[in-house]
């Protein structure tokens, strides 16, 4: 992903989405974040325990782990640090390439002929098959 792309990707998606590789899980209040590997958050009301909503999507490129302190959404968007506003829905802050690139799930890397000249930002992993 280019920078400038990257920039703009964090956002919050009214839709639910399927879990499908979950990671991390925070509660705060009524609600509960789930972590979608390398994709981004699920929004899920859980103010009725028996019937949870999965309320909406905030959508952030490379993401691999978060936290939530008042109503701010710490996320990784893949190299950067960015802080998301849970009321708003809004980015608040960005810290430009604080964080490493992350690794390859299966501790090996390869980048297609000419793609990392390019300066584009890695945002995810996908299995390739023979």
């Amino acid at each position: 992903m280019t920078r400038a792309d990257l920039e703009q990707s964090v956002k919050y998606i009214n839709e639910n989405r399927p879990l499908k590789n979950p990671g991390k899980i925070y509660c705060k209040g009524d609600y509960i974040y789930v972590n979608e590997l390398f994709k981004g958050v699920h929004v899920i009301n859980n103010s009725n325990p028996k019937k949870p909503v999965n309320e909406g999507f905030i959508l952030v490129p490379g993401c691999v782990d978060m936290a939530v302190k008042e109503n701010i959404l710490y996320v990784d968007n893949a190299v950067d640090l960015v802080a998301f506003d849970l009321e708003s829905k809004q980015v608040t802050q960005r810290l430009k390439g604080v964080l490493p690139e992350t690794p390859s799930p299966a501790g090996y890397f390869h980048y297609r002929y000419g793609e990392r000249s390019k300066g584009l930002i890695l945002v995810g992993w996908n299995e390739i098959t023979k």
